[in-house]
């Protein structure tokens, strides 16, 4: 049972989960099979998995997939990884901050080493506070992975599932769901861990598109726009293009989006991401 083995971990090593590193032990059983399970981690794959703990969803990932990479930021964590599965050979342990690692080259040296991989992944039970710096870099970076599989807490969880113009809709939902496919797996009780936080958590997996949802002449006009229209959100998109500087005054933007079809009274969260699309388009043939 992870829970008596989290305790006696505890107890042995005489640790506290930190708070400064948003630590909180999962204690579940159920839920890091639901993880597991929802990453369809298999024998071929590589696991990367960002900020193991105490190895309680590690030891489940080391006896499915052909090898762990472990990115561990606590010290004392990398200790007790290396006590608790010294005697497996398919981990390896990074003692430093998934922000500041070159992922792009560790996973090409992973590649170079190890034969017919089948897919490079992604799990985690993810810090509340880093949530969103983590997922961006992962779905940024170009990186060679196939999914995510990540824990994160509900409120986040729902604003990067959502599709572009649903209720939960927030600027990173358009990023996320330009680079991926996303689902939820299932929500987590604040029960299943120690210390128990103060939010209820979802797993959610991300499933990296080939090709992006939808093709725009500039990338960077593109996020440029949604960025713009979000930092006033509570205005209309026709206010937040004009007082953010996309457009000269309003009767620009007005003009703009009538001649696309957009109501000019429509606020940022209404918009579906071809909206977003046919505007950044507009604006890059100006």
């Amino acid at each position: 049972m992870v829970l008596e083995e989290t305790k006696f971990l505890m107890k042995k090593y005489n640790i506290k989960a930190n708070k400064s590193l948003g630590q909180n032990f999962l204690i579940d059983d159920e839920v890091i099979q639901n993880i597991v399970n929802g990453a369809e981690v298999e024998k071929d794959d590589i696991v990367i998995e960002i900020g193991p703990g105490l190895g309680s969803m590690t030891k489940i990932l080391l006896e499915r997939a052909r090898k762990v990479i472990c990115i561990e930021l606590d010290q004392k964590m990398i200790k007790i990884l290396h006590d608790r599965f010294i005697a497996y050979n398919n981990i390896e342990l990074i003692n430093d901050d998934v922000l500041k690692i070159d992922l792009d080259k560790l996973i090409e040296d992973q590649l170079s080493r190890e034969q017919n991989i089948r897919h490079v992944k992604v799990v985690a039970n993810l810090p509340y506070y880093i949530t969103t710096p983590i997922i961006m870099k992962l779905i940024e970076s170009n990186l060679k992975i196939e999914s995510i599989t990540v824990m994160i807490q509900k409120e986040v969880a729902d604003r990067l599932i959502e599709i572009p113009s649903g209720k939960n809709t927030g600027a990173i939902t358009y990023t996320v769901y330009y680079y991926c496919e996303s689902e939820s797996i299932g929500m987590v009780d604040k029960s299943s861990f120690i210390p128990m936080p103060e939010v209820t958590s979802e797993i959610i997996r991300l499933k990296l598109r080939k090709e992006p949802k939808v093709k725009v002449k500039d990338e960077k006009v593109f996020f440029n726009i949604i960025k713009s229209a979000y930092m006033q959100r509570r205005k209309t998109l026709l206010n937040s293009l004009t007082n953010m500087g996309v457009c000269k005054n309003k009767e620009e933007a007005a003009n703009m989006l009538e001649k696309m079809g957009i109501p000019v009274d429509i606020r940022p969260e209404k918009l579906t991401i071809e909206d977003f699309a046919k505007i950044a388009d507009y604006l890059v043939n100006l």
